[in-house]
């Protein structure tokens, strides 16, 4: 396939000059640092804080090209995949002209980026079974469809997309196709990431936020063709990711055991969960989840959420979502916080 990123650029971006830190303009290694106009002295934390973090977070991404097994090149870190997919808005969609394609119930971020940024949104809902709608997505497709947004898991459904649904979109659709695959960890499905060396017009989300713990460090990945994320870089703020967060990521990339070990018992605590839910009177029906939770769909959503509020149990109501009547989003706890759930549905009276 034939893709070539520039011609879908916005022509403000392609004439961008971009901003140039100090740390662009040096290359190699120095014992003294005057280029910056950092606090040479120090700061009232540890003297390294004084001195601005790595732009393009190097180490970070060879510890994550050898766990993923895709180059450095190919890796761009940004600050949670909010920013990722904030950026791809701005450096592809001319407000007030352009048109993407959600296909709810999906990850909101989505269309709130996309009222920021002032780009239309159009909407192919999944199928009753939570697949992609093909036939309807591509009535929606015209000459100003810059993005076609794909969740796989899916948020708040808990499925995976069918893979070869994914591989006919980027066989048929000459614009940028993101698979944002935040719960991939958790799924039996192969990552969208072994398809980037076929498809140009590939962008594979990841998070280190879901699997890996590391939420409060907003740290999301895209990974993509060299021309993408030369886009990526060319537009990102300088220092994107702090010092500190750099520092607790390498620690954390350190431990992959440990990871695969968290996942293997959330994993067996999800299907616990899937199991032991359906007996319970006010349940309906627990839809199959390749993610860290499972969406339930019981008698009154509203008032078991109230309930379990008021017994310090908080999930997320996802009642009011297309597809989703009645339904809640339930992340899976640890052993106890299951066993705190469980017990406290057992209680509530229909």
């Amino acid at each position: 396939m034939s893709f070539n990123p520039e011609a879908l650029l916005r022509p403000a971006i392609r004439d961008l000059v971009p901003y140039s830190s100090a740390r662009d303009e040096f290359h190699g290694e120095a014992r003294i640092f005057l280029d910056a106009n950092e606090n040479s002295i120090g700061s009232p934390l540890r003297t390294w804080y004084n001195r601005y973090p790595d732009p393009y977070q190097q180490q970070i991404k060879e510890k994550l090209s050898a766990i993923k097994g895709v180059p450095v090149a190919n890796i761009f870190i940004g600050n949670g995949s909010d920013e990722c997919i904030d950026l791809l808005y701005r450096a592809f969609c001319n407000p007030g002209v352009d048109n993407v394609i959600i296909c709810p119930p999906t990850y909101g971020m989505y269309e709130v980026s996309a009222h920021i940024n002032d780009v239309e949104i159009r909407r192919a809902p999944l199928l009753d079974n939570f697949q992609l709608d093909l036939l309807h997505l591509e009535t929606l497709v015209d000459e100003h469809t810059r993005i076609i947004w794909i969740c796989s898991p899916n948020n708040p459904t808990g499925n995976s997309m069918h893979f070869e649904d994914i591989e006919t979109i980027l066989n048929n659709f000459d614009g940028l196709v993101v698979v944002d695959e935040a719960y991939i960890n958790f799924a039996r499905q192969r990552p969208a990431i072994s398809l980037l060396a076929d498809y140009p017009n590939l962008v594979v989300l990841q998070t280190l936020s879901k699997a890996w713990g590391l939420a409060g460090l907003r740290l999301g990945m895209a990974f993509a063709s060299e021309a993408i994320i030369r886009i990526y870089n060319k537009i990102k703020p300088p220092y994107n990711i702090s010092q500190p967060v750099q520092e607790l990521v390498l620690q954390a990339l350190g431990n992959v055991d440990e990871v695969n070990a968290m996942i293997r018992e959330l994993v067996q605590e999800r299907q616990r969960l899937e199991e032991a839910l359906p007996l319970l009177t006010l349940v309906q029906h627990v839809y199959p989840s390749d993610a860290n939770f499972l969406l339930v769909k019981v008698r009154d959503a509203r008032a078991v959420y109230t309930y379990l509020l008021n017994r310090q149990i908080v999930v997320r109501d996802r009642s009011k979502v297309i597809l989703c009547d009645d339904c809640l989003r339930i992340t899976v706890g640890t052993a106890r916080e299951n066993d705190a759930l469980l017990a406290a549905l057992a209680e509530f009276v229909v």
